[in-house]
């Protein structure tokens, strides 16, 4: 029994993580940590022990795991340290994972070998890997060969593996919460290894670090700097976030107990498509193992499926190796070995031949597998005899009487990484912490105190299981090696604290009834979903949207709620379940404003998911939120105690209007009630992105570029609409009877058009519902509207005769026209002048600020045309602050793009909203040369949001003298206006109820 490790505080390229016996490998030790070296091979105990392969072992390459062996080069290489190109016909090949080097650069290379990276990372963390993809001049991080077919990447690093793979990939993504367990002192690179661009410059040496021909080059996935492997040692091991740091959400300030769910989970990615890149897909696919290239039979050759354990035979999941029909059985097992990154001792291990039945997929064929130990004899028979022998073959380790395992200390503030001990027929979990304890100077503590954690380190889940005491570890051990050799080399021991963390899981459901009480949302829930009262209770109730958040104290009982929610429906309405951090705002730093991003995934084609992917690796997934999955309110719940903060929201203009009015219910909860709002156009118009010079649409710029760029924008302010929407019959088709349906509350940024111009949208949105795959283009969109117009080309309604305005108290007049359209910024139907610039006395000049809305009139789909072609300008109307709208027939009505049929009855717009601050940045070539505005909310506040909107008097409330305008020549407010709100009508007290209250939003039930 003795204390393992080598001094040395080097730092690994994946995630921080030291070399192998490094004491900075501790999940909590730092660079003044020192362990000392013990015997023997064990589990996670690196490679080296067993005898030198073919070519030998360079000096170094050892520790990292490495089987270097000196090869003749057929074809152009590069090495993948230097990236330069390999001149000569000699070069040195890693047998397992295929690293290719010069023999100058042997002496230098940092990257481990797969096979004992595992066994370096500082806290294992599982990756969230999508759907399969086609990613072009990009490697695999663990065979390091070009990823030619669809390949998997991780939606929160830039980790890009094969298929096959995935199941080698080291556990060592971002951390980006506490787990409840932690506590972070500072923060460390975590390096991710090739993959860069062809332009990255080290930030040591300055000299290029990229390379698009083999994996090569260093980059910190949190600050983004890059440098060669070798050149990343003079860096400082903390990482400051680099040019985003104030934008980014710590990961020290995220808190997630999310002991039984996934990273998907957690993170609130959308699965994966069954069995892509899962553990469990048929392996009857093609798998290569490393350097093995070859599957079909070559002369002289055969091709053998290997299966690494109990586990693999069961989900038929093997690995492909080619090896000589002549071959001992000894270079055999080597090869078998080595396709599964395994480099422990070969003699430890025997090949077993698996009986056809269990070949044929059988299952009463699974019994006993045969000995395989008569390879060589087969072998030695010649060609002839080899081709009936097996074609599949179980790798088994062979008993041991004793090992040495490594204990790892967890989270105790220890000077050492890890302790190696043997381990005994009769040691059990109790013994080893009663030896562990006093190496690690902790044996003045009772060993009742703590606990012995296996922890295996899947590359899609960490899963950790405490032991118990009476548990005998050899016979664990060889459990483990029987069911997977492969988990082996993934599974830790360490021993920690057994504390009792107190389970907290946010449990966020939506698409709930609205309008609820707190009373009826519970008894909802425990008949939908089976709550139980003493574990569950709702500590914040959204009721005007259908949502609440339920408090869990118990892990098991989360992760049932979270499944049953999923495919749980409530009045035909299915439900959504999220899983939610706390942020701990104490904790952040004082110059710290986050960022919270909402990202519409269907707009822009396809670029709103690369978007969403693309912002969750430069900042920290948690402040990333996608908007078809529960939409804007997870995201202000979970930013609802940040003292300051600001957000971007990438999609079209209907999607901004989605934010700001889930924003305009949610700010009286806010600590930070005035956040700025920035804007990434995603859509078809993106007339509110070209106003703020945001530019016309995203066309693929950087994404860094972009957050920058919000990051340096300016405030500027806009005016909101509130649009009151009369309440009309609805037939009952039960009963026959017509029911009264409630007002209904619409909130304006942009404009709103009643007429021509809505129904030209209705088709638009219409078309888009029946065959959605196919609007996936910026240009197709257009394509579709010019058609759809010019089907209205003869279409004539009147509208003049089918509704009636009122500005203030002013009845106007309206000429003949087709179309009706309030106006709130400078610009429609992507990009025209509606308003017109030349100069009337009648009106002020427009701005989106002044508190006024602008009534232009349109007379068909030819005057649209030239509108938009700038030939002509609308009909001039009005201009005022309160309109009164009445529909005589029913008529298509559009706000900020969004359309329907509105049934006849009336229309009230009032700003009846607070100002609305936003952000501007110069995104396209045409914003060039512009200062970046941001757009903030909150500011120079109008009206509160709790007071009364007249829907059958006359007076306009909160109209002032001369904010009424009509052609009529009505330069004042009417001497009867007396500037006074009246007492509410019954349907007023709704509208009050509805825009001022979000029940019981903070509030602990």
């Amino acid at each position: 029994m003795e204390a393992a490790g080598e001094p040395g505080t080097r730092s690994w390229l994946g995630g921080g993580s030291p070399l192998w016996g490094s004491p900075a490998s501790s999940p909590d030790l730092g660079s003044r940590g020192r362990a000392r070296p013990g015997p023997g091979p064990g589990p996670g105990s690196g490679p080296g022990s067993g005898p030198e392969r073919a070519g030998g072992r360079t000096p170094g390459s050892a520790a990292l795991g490495h089987s270097f062996r000196k090869v003749t080069l057929t074809k152009p290489t590069f090495c993948h340290l230097c990236s330069d190109f390999i001149w000569g016909l000699a070069g040195f090949l890693c047998d397992v994972c295929n690293f290719m080097s010069h023999e100058k650069c042997l002496k230098h290379v940092k990257t481990p070998c797969p096979s004992v990276a595992p066994s370096l990372v500082r806290v294992p963390v599982a990756h969230c890997f999508g759907p399969r993809g086609l990613y072009k001049r990009k490697f695999c991080a663990v065979c390091r060969k070009g990823l030619e077919a669809p390949a998997l990447r991780c939606e929160v690093c830039e980790l890009h593996v094969h298929p096959d793979c995935v199941p080698f990939a080291c556990s060592d993504c971002r951390q980006c919460h506490q787990d409840g367990h932690r506590d972070h002192d500072t923060h460390h690179h975590h390096w991710r290894e090739g993959n860069l661009p062809s332009s990255a410059r080290c930030e040591v040496c300055r000299k290029a670090c990229g390379s698009s021909d083999v994996l090569a080059g260093l980059r910190c996935e949190w600050c983004g700097i890059q440098a060669h492997s070798v050149c990343c040692a003079a860096l400082a091991p903390e990482c400051t976030f680099g040019r985003l740091r104030t934008m980014i959400l710590p990961p020290a300030c995220v808190r997630l107990l999310s002991r039984n769910f996934s990273k998907m989970h957690c993170f609130r990615i959308s699965e994966s498509e069954p069995g892509e890149g899962d553990e469990s897909v048929d392996g009857s696919a093609p798998a290569t193992g490393p350097a093995k290239d070859v599957l079909a039979s070559e002369s002289g050759k055969q091709t053998l499926k290997i299966f690494d354990g109990s586990d693999a035979v069961q989900r038929n999941h093997f690995r492909v190796i080619s090896v000589p029909r002549l071959a001992r059985s000894e270079e055999v097992l080597e090869a078998a070995l080595r396709a599964f990154y395994i480099t422990e001792d070969p003699r430890d291990f025997e090949l077993q031949a698996l009986p056809s039945t269990v070949q044929t997929g059988d299952p009463g064929g699974q019994g006993k597998a045969r000995s395989g130990g008569t390879l060589e004899e087969e072998g030695s028979r010649g060609p002839g005899a080899r081709e009936a022998s097996p074609e599949a073959w179980t790798i088994r380790a062979l008993p041991r009487p004793e090992e040495v395992l490594k204990i790892y200390p967890a989270w105790l503030k220890v000077g050492v990484a890890y302790v190696s001990l043997r381990v005994t027929p009769q040691s059990t979990a109790r013994t080893v912490v009663l030896e562990v304890l006093p190496l690690l100077g902790r044996q003045a503590e009772g060993p009742e105190s703590f606990q012995l954690v296996e922890v295996l380190m899947g590359s899609r889940q960490v899963q950790r299981t405490v032991l118990a005491e009476e548990e005998l570890l050899l016979d664990r051990l060889q459990d483990i090696r029987k069911t997977s050799l492969r988990q082996m080399s993934q599974t830790r021991f360490y021993v920690a604290e057994s504390r009792a963390v107190v389970p907290r899981v946010s449990l966020f459901v939506g698409g709930l009834p609205p309008g609820l009480s707190p009373q009826e949302y519970g008894n909802l829930l425990e008949e939908a979903v089976a709550t139980k009262a003493g574990l569950v209770s709702l500590s914040h109730i959204y009721s005007s949207q259908g949502a609440v958040v339920l408090d869990v104290a118990c892990f098991a009982e989360a992760e049932r709620l979270y499944m049953l929610v999923r495919d749980t429906a409530v009045h035909g309405r299915p439900l959504t379940a999220l899983v939610l951090p706390d942020v701990l705002h104490t904790k952040l730093p004082p110059d710290c404003r986050p960022l919270l991003v909402f990202v519409n995934p269907k707009s822009g084609g396809l670029k709103g998911r690369d978007l969403l992917c693309s912002f969750r690796k430069l900042l920290n997934p948690h402040q990333v939120f996608e908007l078809t999955n529960g939409g804007p309110l997870p995201g202000f719940h979970v930013f609802s105690q940040v003292p300051c903060f600001r957000v971007l929201v990438c999609g079209g203009d209907g999607t901004v209007g989605w934010v700001l009015a889930a924003l305009e219910e949610m700010r009286y909860h806010l600590a930070c009630p005035e956040p700025s709002v920035a804007i990434l156009p995603l859509g078809t118009g993106n007339d509110l992105g070209r106003v703020l010079r945001w530019g016309a649409g995203y066309s693929g710029e950087d994404p860094l570029s972009v957050l920058v760029s919000v990051d340096e924008a300016d405030a500027v302010l806009m005016d909101r609409w509130t649009i009151l929407l009369d309440g009309h019959e609805a037939s009952s088709a039960e009963n026959g009877l017509a029911d009264m349906e409630p007002p209904k509350i619409v909130q304006m940024s942009n404009y709103c058009g009643i007429g021509i111009d809505a129904e030209l949208s209705l088709d638009f949105h219409q078309a888009r519902e029946e065959e959605p795959g196919k609007f996936t283009s910026r240009f197709h969109n257009k394509g579709v509207y010019v058609r759809v117009g010019l089907q209205k080309m003869s279409h004539s309604r009147s509208l003049h005769k089918e509704l009636r305005l009122q500005v203030g108290q002013q009845e106007v007049e309206l000429p003949s026209i087709e179309g009706l359209i309030f106006i709130n910024i400078p610009s429609w139907g992507s990009g025209a002048d509606l308003w017109g610039s030349d100069s009337d006395s009648r009106f002020e000049k427009p701005r989106m600020d002044d508190g006024l809305l602008e009534v232009v009139g349109v007379t068909g789909v030819m005057h649209m045309g030239q509108v938009q072609g700038g030939l002509r300008s609308g009909i001039r109307i009005a201009q005022g602050s309160y309109f009164r709208v009445t529909l005589l027939k029913p008529t298509p009505v559009q706000v900020d793009g969004e359309p329907w049929v509105q049934a006849p009855g009336h229309m009230i717009i009032s700003a009846a909203s607070p100002k609305v601050s936003r952000e501007e940045s110069p995104v396209g070539p045409a914003a060039a040369g512009s200062s970046p505005t941001l757009m903030a909310h909150g500011a120079q506040v109008r009206l509160s949001g709790t007071e009364q909107l007249p829907l059958d008097g006359d007076e306009p409330p909160w109209a002032s003298e001369g904010e009424c305008r009509a052609v009529a020549g009505l330069s004042t407010c009417p001497t009867s206006c007396n500037h006074m709100a009246p007492a509410p009508s019954p349907s007023v007290k709704w509208a009050e109820m509805a825009l001022g209250t979000l029940a019981y939003g903070d509030q602990a039930l």
